[in-house]
C-alpha cells in the first residue's frame, strides 16, 4: 500500500507577483503624456464623486461605522465632513468616484475602471502624510499621488489586456484590489517581501462574483463594489506591513490555488487537461502605457460600451424627436462586448440596471437630446413610458469590425452605429461612431470638455470661491505636484 503526502516544500512567490512589487519598487515614471493624463484623471475621478453625493443611495453608505468616531490624522472624504480611519476612508473615496458610472475606463479582454483605486491611494497618502507633518517631516506631495495611480493604472490595466475574468464569471474589481494593495504598500514603506506577501493575500481572497452586473440581477453593489476592493487593498498592505506572512504560490499551486480554483472553467476541465490549465499572459510589461490610454468619460455617465451609441442618438435626435411615435423599428449595431455585458430586454428593475442596458441608454438621448444620471431614477422613466417603448422596437446586432477593432492594439475602438426606421418606409441615416470623446484618439477635442465637466462638478457641491481655487490649482501640473497631500485634501472638505 503505498504513502500519499504532500510535498513540504516552500516555493519562490509566483513571477506574476513579484513582476508587480518590483515594477512598483523601481518603475520611475518618466513620461509627460501620462502625468498630465493622471492629472485629469485625479480631476475628473474627484467630480464625479461630488456629483454622486447628490444622490442618497450613495451618501446613506458614507461615514463611520462608529457614529461620532474621531480618529487621528484621519483621511478626509471628499465633498464631506467626514474624517476616517484609511481603510473606511478609501471605501467612501471610491464609492463615491464610481457611483455614478461616470469615472474613466479600460476596455480589453477584461474590463474595469482604474481610478477606482483613488480611494485607497488618496485616504493613504492623507493619513501618511499628515502624519509626517505631525512628527516634522516632509509630507507626502500630490506628485506621489499621481505616480501611484499611474502605477494602479497600469497593474490593472495590463492585467486586463489578455486575462477575462468576466469569462469565468469573476468581477473585475479582483483587480482593484490587487492594484491598490501594490501602489498602497509601497506608499507605507514596505519591503519587497512585505508587497509580495500583501499581494499573494489579495489573490487567496474569496473574490466577487459579476452576479450584480448582470440581467436580472443587476443592482446597486456595483456602484459600491469598488470603493469595497480598494478599501480591502489598504487593509491588505497594513497587515503585511505589520509582518503577516506571504503566501508565495497563491496562482499555482495545484488544486489549492487562484489559478486552478478560481481561473479555470470547470473541475473537469483541471482533471482532463491538466496541462491547460489556465494561467495569466501578459503581451507587455508595466511601464505607463494604460494612463496614457485610457478611456475617460466626457459626455455620459453610462457604460462605456455604450458611449459611442449614446453619441450616434444624440446627433439622431433632431431628425427623431417629431417623430417618435411613427418609429418602426431601431437597429444598434454594436460589439460583441456590449451585447454580452449590457443589451437586455424586459423589464428594468432600479437605476443601476438601466445604467447598464444599452437600449435604454440609446432611447433617452434619442429621445430627448441627452443622456445625465437623474435619467436612470426611478421617477424619470416612470414619468416616461415612451422609453420603453422604444426599447420595444430595437434590434442589436453584432457588427464583426467592430468587435475585432475593439480588440487590436493599434485601434482599440469602441464602435457602434444606430439607424431608425419609421413606419411610411423611410429611415435615417446610418450614424456611425467608432472613437468615444474620450478616447485618446480625441484628446485634443475631448480634455476641454473633461475640465469643464469637472468645473461643473465642483460647483455642484463646493462654493464658487473654493471651486476657483481648485481649479486653478489642478490646472498647474508642476503647482499641483508641489502641492502636499494635506493640503489637497483639505480643499474638498464640507
Amino acid at each position: 500500500m503505498s504513502a500519499t503526502f504532500d510535498l513540504n516544500m516552500r516555493p519562490d512567490y509566483d513571477q506574476v507577483l513579484q513582476d508587480i512589487a518590483d515594477y512598483v519598487l523601481n518603475y520611475r515614471v518618466e513620461s509627460q503624456e501620462a502625468r498630465s493624463t493622471a492629472r485629469h484623471c485625479l480631476m475628473d475621478s474627484l467630480g464625479c464623486a461630488l456629483l454622486a453625493l447628490r444622490f442618497p443611495a450613495c451618501t446613506k453608505l458614507l461615514g463611520p461605522l462608529v457614529e461620532g468616531t474621531q480618529v487621528p490624522h484621519g483621511a478626509r472624504v471628499p465633498g464631506t465632513h467626514f474624517v476616517l480611519d484609511p481603510v473606511k476612508a478609501a471605501w467612501d473615496i471610491g464609492c463615491a468616484v464610481r457611483w455614478l458610472d461616470y469615472n474613466d475606463t479600460w476596455l480589453a479582454a477584461e474590463w474595469g475602471h482604474p481610478s477606482d483605486n483613488l480611494g485607497g491611494i488618496l485616504a493613504v497618502a492623507d493619513h501618511l502624510s499628515q502624519k509626517r507633518a505631525s512628527r516634522g517631516e516632509a509630507p507626502l506631495t500630490m506628485r506621489a499621488v499621481l505616480e501611484a495611480m499611474i502605477m494602479a493604472h497600469e497593474i490593472q490595466g495590463v492585467i486586463a489586456l489578455e486575462n477575462a475574468f468576466n469569462r469565468v464569471g469573476l468581477d473585475h474589481v479582483i483587480l482593484v484590489k490587487v492594484a491598490t494593495t501594490a501602489v498602497c504598500a509601497r506608499l507605507m514603506g514596505g519591503s519587497r517581501e512585505q508587497l509580495l506577501s500583501a499581494l499573494s493575500h489579495a489573490f487567496v481572497d474569496g473574490q466577487a462574483l459579476r452576479t450584480y452586473r448582470h440581467a436580472p440581477n443587476a443592482g446597486s453593489r456595483k456602484s459600491w463594489a469598488a470603493g469595497d476592493a480598494t478599501s480591502r487593498g489598504v487593509r491588505l498592505a497594513d497587515i503585511a506591513l505589520r509582518g503577516e506572512m506571504g503566501i508565495p504560490g497563491v496562482l499555482t499551486a495545484p488544486q489549492w490555488g487562484f489559478y486552478d480554483v478560481s481561473f479555470s472553467h470547470t473541475n473537469q476541465d483541471l482533471a482532463t487537461k491538466p496541462a491547460q490549465r489556465r494561467r495569466f499572459g501578459f503581451s507587455q510589461g508595466f511601464a505607463s502605457y494604460v494612463m496614457e490610454n485610457v478611456l475617460f468619460k466626457i459626455s455620459f455617465p453610462a457604460e462605456f460600451h455604450a458611449q459611442t451609441a449614446c453619441e450616434a442618438a444624440v446627433r439622431l435626435h433632431p431628425q427623431v424627436r417629431e417623430r417618435l411615435h411613427e418609429i418602426d423599428r431601431i437597429v444598434i449595431s454594436t460589439q460583441e462586448s456590449a451585447i454580452r455585458i449590457i443589451s437586455k430586454v424586459g423589464a428594468l428593475a432600479n437605476p443601476a440596471d438601466r445604467d447598464h442596458c444599452l437600449q435604454y441608454m440609446v432611447a433617452v438621448p434619442l429621445a430627448f437630446g441627452t443622456l445625465q444620471a437623474e435619467h436612470y431614477e426611478d421617477e424619470f422613466h416612470a414619468a416616461h413610458p415612451l422609453i420603453d417603448e422604444l426599447r420595444d422596437k430595437m434590434a442589436v446586432v453584432e457588427e464583426p469590425r467592430y468587435s475585432r477593432e475593439y480588440l487590436q492594439a493599434d485601434k482599440r475602438s469602441i464602435a457602434n452605429a444606430v439607424q431608425v426606421f419609421f413606419e411610411d418606409g423611410s429611415c435615417t441615416e446610418k450614424v456611425e461612431v467608432e472613437y468615444p470623446l474620450g478616447h485618446r484618439r480625441r484628446r485634443a477635442e475631448g480634455i476641454p470638455l473633461l475640465e469643464e465637466k469637472f468645473k461643473a462638478n465642483l460647483a455642484s457641491r463646493l462654493a464658487e470661491q473654493r471651486c476657483a481655487e481648485i481649479l486653478d490649482l489642478c490646472r498647474d501640473q508642476a503647482r499641483l505636484e508641489a502641492t502636499p497631500v494635506q493640503r489637497f485634501m483639505e480643499l474638498w472638505v464640507v
